[in-house]
């Protein structure tokens, strides 16, 4: 009667636990080349080594259980390949959220690191090329995204006199849905599709500038609202972005600037 290898000897030659190829048997993702009747002994062939291992990298990935399944049950390559990229993906993505959140804990673990220059402006009435909506907090950056490419496809060729930038109503925080309106400031704004002139109104904001990548602008927001309510000026109102130089500019994060400006009190002027 063959025999082949024991449970044990090919746990040791895959360096997969025992316990884990007792699951991996019930669960028919590997089962085992012969099971004795009367012990109830599993035995493996040598033949089954490199699935074993295919088993065990994946997993080291993170791949579910079912979708291994569905990898070993693949024919064919290409198919096996686009399975295997796809978890990669999912992975490198998980991964830059994993590290944003890293930033964004050593800056608020670092509250005095950096320069924090707040400037009290003036933002005179402008009438812009403008596209606006109300929006599910967690749909605004794919709604951006759309949003923009109509506003550069509305706006080419037209002079313009500034930097793009948005602005976020309160309840788009506060509630999770709220008005965005995003904006490109040029000569005669065009009607074309979404895109309409709006004008905006003047407004007297406290801005810092966020400097690369947005994964912790959160960070910024959180330390600007804490210094305006610290000097009590804040007033209700959207919140003011202007993208300085953004993805659009230069497709290198450590480069873009954002100036982010909350509505204050209307100062005074000088004598």
């Amino acid at each position: 009667m063959f025999r082949g290898l024991t449970i044990g000897e090919f746990a040791q030659l895959t360096h997969l636990s025992v316990r884990t190829l007792r699951r991996y048997h019930e669960s028919g993702l590997l089962e085992p080349a012969s099971v004795d009747p009367a012990s109830g002994y599993r035995y493996y062939t040598a033949g089954q080594i490199p699935a074993a291992q295919v088993i065990h990298r994946l997993r080291e990935l993170d791949v579910p259980l079912a979708d291994v399944a569905k990898i070993l049950a693949t024919e064919d390559a290409a198919e096996r390949a686009d399975l295997v990229a796809g978890h990669l993906r999912r992975l490198e993505e998980e991964l830059a959220r994993t590290r944003a959140a890293v930033v964004s804990l050593q800056r608020l673990l670092s509250p005095g690191a950096g320069g924090f220059d707040v400037e009290l402006r003036s933002v005179a009435a402008r009438t812009v090329a403008a596209v606006e909506d109300v929006v599910d907090h967690e749909d605004v950056l794919s709604w951006f995204d759309r949003a923009m490419a109509e506003l550069d496809a509305a706006t080419a060729g037209l002079p313009p006199l500034g930097p793009p930038g948005g602005r976020y109503a309160n309840e788009l925080f506060t509630g999770g849905r709220g008005a965005v309106l995003v904006h490109r400031p040029v000569a005669d704004p065009p009607t074309r599709g979404r895109v309409r002139p709006v004008e905006l109104p003047p407004a007297e904001l406290a801005v810092v500038v966020h400097n690369g990548p947005h994964d912790d602008i959160d960070v910024t927001y959180g330390r600007l609202g804490a210094w305006v309510v610290d000097h009590a000026l804040a007033v209700d109102g959207p919140v003011h972005e202007t993208y300085v130089v953004g993805p659009r500019d230069n497709p290198d994060p450590a480069t873009w600037r954002t100036e982010i400006g909350w509505p204050v009190f209307r100062l005074a002027s000088s004598p």
